[in-house]
């Protein structure tokens, strides 16, 4: 099954910023487009708005004139459902209400051809149920294009329980003639990327909620040591905490109250005293200012300490391995110790420094945990965590080696997991999970997350570069000292893990 020829007229029902940009992104791919809005008038002021990102286009030389006077010419605004009776496709933009999307497709049922295929944009209502209220659903798919669509190269293409697989093939083709990059789901709740993401915000928050440390704070470790592009805090920010909220409560209830995507109490106090976010002036942070930027707060960032004399390896340090090579450069002598299990550096002051497993401080005599790092010769930032009963002079040294390394540290409080590896791990746990339940494939979820999201690396690019049991024995210490059942490893990811045992010959 091939794309939508270029001569089939395609209609986008919904005339809001997401029904404008899925226009825009027909139009310029070559196709007729008609656009309706219920709301009189709209089809057409939005047609205009259209046409002057048009312009936009034409100047930054992205578009000639001529095919801005092309594309002008495909566009037609239409006042009724019927105007739209000769379109191949049908992409819904409208409220997300499960009954004013039922609706309209019964009656665009009545109006279409038998053969027109038939897309709603939802991002939080299953598809097979807004699908289930139409004569034949195996020609309704869902096409979830990302904000701003014709910005934003994914598209998920979502089959419904009752699409047929033509269909949802000739909706792929289509999205990836348009230019984009399309993956293909089952109808689960929050399809690949709403789903997976959730770690990303909870974990963040739980953080906060635990007073381990404050949301600026939080953003730079993400940044600038997990290598993400923003922080949750300031993310959430960005996307309105409203919406960003509704998205993990419709996930949350989906999954009939699952305990793994459970909504933040703290994000839900900000949404009932109206702090949206950016839209509002203000969210976690403050955009009241200057163009909204505000007085933003600084991290918490550790004054200067002296590196240690030496350190001893205990171990190769796992996924952290290279700080030893990073170590020596900076002029610190580095004592190997040949340990099966070791992962630890000990300090000349008698403590030791390891990567965050699971575990906390306080269980432990002067352990000083440091975070995950996507790179840790490019992170610019460490997080170090500590109990209130860490040796100041364990502390120092530790903060005092990063320092030496060329890194701003920020100290957190005694947190299992710290920030960074927490919240890979869930993200990598999750992504199991939804390809064992068949959700979508490795290489579809990673492409998701990297493009939906912008993640520095996909879920399973992440697990191949840890080692395939890392997830899991960091969750499964999680879930020992938080058994809610929110870190307890999926199925999947023991699967994963306990294969690779018997591979390499372990029981």
């Amino acid at each position: 099954m091939t794309a939508l020829d270029l001569s089939s007229p395609v209609a986008v029902v919904g005339s809001g910023t997401m029904g404008q940009g899925i226009a825009q992104v027909a139009l310029v791919a070559g196709h007729p487009v008609r656009l309706y809005d219920a709301v009189a008038g709209r089809a057409r002021e939005a047609s205009a708005a259209i046409g002057a990102r048009l312009d936009r286009l034409v100047e930054k030389d992205r578009l000639t004139a001529a095919e801005r006077d092309a594309a002008r010419a495909r566009l037609l605004p239409v006042d009724g459902l019927a105007g739209l009776a000769d379109c191949a496709l049908v992409v819904e933009a409208v409220l997300e209400r499960l009954d004013v999307k039922q609706e309209l497709f019964r009656a665009l049922e009545d109006v279409v051809g038998e053969d027109c295929l038939l897309a709603t944009n939802t991002s939080s209502l299953s598809v097979t149920a807004v699908g289930g209220a139409l004569r034949n659903p195996g020609r309704f798919v869902g096409l979830h294009f990302f904000n701003p669509a014709p910005l934003m190269p994914l598209v998920e293409v979502v089959s419904g329980f009752a699409t047929d697989v033509t269909s949802a093939t000739r909706a792929y083709e289509t999205a990836r003639a348009w230019g984009k990059t399309p993956v293909a789901c089952a109808d689960t709740p929050g399809f690949i990327v709403n789903r997976i993401a959730r770690p990303f915000y909870a974990e963040a928050f739980a953080v906060y909620e635990s007073q381990g440390a404050d949301p600026a704070t939080i953003d730079a470790v993400l940044r600038e040591s997990g290598g993400f592009r923003m922080g949750a805090f300031e993310l959430t920010d960005l996307i309105g905490q409203d919406v960003n909220e509704s998205v993990t409560h419709s996930v949350w209830q989906s999954f009939f109250q699952d305990v793994r995507f459970t909504p933040s109490l703290a994000q839900r106090r900000l949404v009932e005293s109206g702090r949206l976010g950016r839209k509002t002036g203000q969210g976690w942070f403050d955009h009241r200012g200057d163009a909204g930027a505000g007085e933003r707060p600084e991290p918490h960032t550790a004054e200067r300490h002296r590196p240690p004399a030496h350190v001893v390896a205990e171990g190769d340090l796992g996924p952290a391995a290279e700080l030893l090579a990073m170590i020596r450069e900076a002029g610190i002598p580095v004592h190997e110790e040949e340990e099966d299990h070791g992962t630890r550096l000990m300090l000349p002051g008698g403590g030791h420094l390891a990567l965050a497993d699971g575990q906390t401080s306080v269980e432990f005599r002067d352990v000083v945990y440091f975070d995950l790092a996507l790179d840790y010769r490019k992170a610019t930032r460490i997080a170090l965590s500590a109990s209130q009963d860490t040796s100041a002079q364990a502390l120092s040294e530790a903060i005092g080696l990063f320092q030496a390394l060329g890194k701003d540290v920020s100290v957190i409080g005694d947190v299992p997991g710290m920030i960074v590896a927490r919240t890979v791990a869930r993200i990598v746990d999750l992504a199991h999970d939804a390809v064992a339940k068949g959700v979508a494939t490795e290489e579809d979820v990673d492409t998701a997350m990297r493009l939906g999201v912008n993640y520095p690396l996909g879920p399973f690019e992440w697990s191949r570069r840890l080692g395939r049991t890392w997830a899991h024995d960091l969750l499964e210490e999680l879930h020992l000292r938080e058994p809610s059942g929110r870190y307890a490893p999926s199925l999947a990811l023991y699967r994963h893990g306990h294969a690779a045992d018997r591979r390499e010959g372990t029981s």
